[in-house]
This record gives C-alpha cells, sequence and structure tokens, in this order.
C-alpha cells in the first residue's frame, strides 16, 4: 500500500518561504498511467481540510487553488518519487497542517477535493508568524 510522509514543516514569518517535501514509499503506484495524482491540502484549526495544489505524475501538469496561485509551486522527482511544494510569499492565512495525498483521476478530470484522494500523510505543521 502506498505510504506518503511529508517533511519541510516549520515557523516563518510573514512574506518568508518554505519548501515541503512529500515521499511516496513506492514508484508502481505511478506507473504505466497518466492518471495518478499527488496534491497537497492544508488544515487550519477548526476549519475543513482545502486543496492547495496537485500535480499530475505523468505529465508533469499542475493545478492550484486561487489563494495560492503565484505563490506556491509544486513540482515532482520522479527518480526520487517526491513531490515538493515550494511556498512564498507566506501569509499568517497560510498557518496550518498540510497534508500530501495521492489520487487515481482519469483525464480531463483533475482531483481538487479531499473525496477524491485516496492515500495521505500524515501531515506536517507550518506556522507563519507576523
Amino acid at each position: 500500500q502506498l505510504q506518503l510522509v511529508e517533511s519541510g514543516g516549520g515557523l516563518v514569518q510573514t512574506g518568508g518561504s518554505l519548501k515541503l517535501s512529500c515521499a511516496a514509499s513506492e514508484r508502481s503506484y505511478f506507473t504505466n498511467t497518466r492518471g495518478r495524482f499527488v496534491g497537497w491540502f492544508r488544515q487550519a484549526p477548526g476549519k475543513e481540510r482545502e486543496f492547495v495544489s496537485t500535480i499530475n505524475w505523468s505529465t508533469g501538469s499542475s493545478f492550484y487553488a486561487d489563494s495560492t496561485k503565484g505563490r506556491f509551486t509544486i513540482s515532482r522527482d520522479n527518480a526520487k518519487n517526491a513531490v515538493y511544494l515550494q511556498m512564498n510569499s507566506l501569509k499568517s492565512d497560510d498557518t496550518a497542517v498540510y497534508f500530501c495525498a495521492a489520487a487515481s483521476s482519469l483525464p480531463p478530470t483533475i482531483p481538487r477535493s479531499v473525496n477524491q484522494y485516496s492515500y495521505w500523510g500524515q501531515g506536517t505543521q507550518v506556522t507563519v508568524s507576523s
């Protein structure tokens, strides 16, 4: 079963940057198909988990929530079975636990909902202080 492990969270000041990593335990989940995505979600205290970004593993096509577009960049390293989230110009509203997750979704559907993702990491805390 696919396992995902996030890392890279921490405390950063407003306007700063952080890079999150998501390591996948196996490559076979992503091979021989164009319908695998790895996404990032976040959940702030008292709020629902929300979509941040997702990337198609085979094509590299990326998609973002409006709140993160232009500030966050998702990328993947196929050789390392890893997905990254570079977060710049961080705001206090970005404070949350960030989760990576994997989905199987055939084109042209882009998975943006929590229930479209089958595998989840344990999360990593990002705190943006003013």
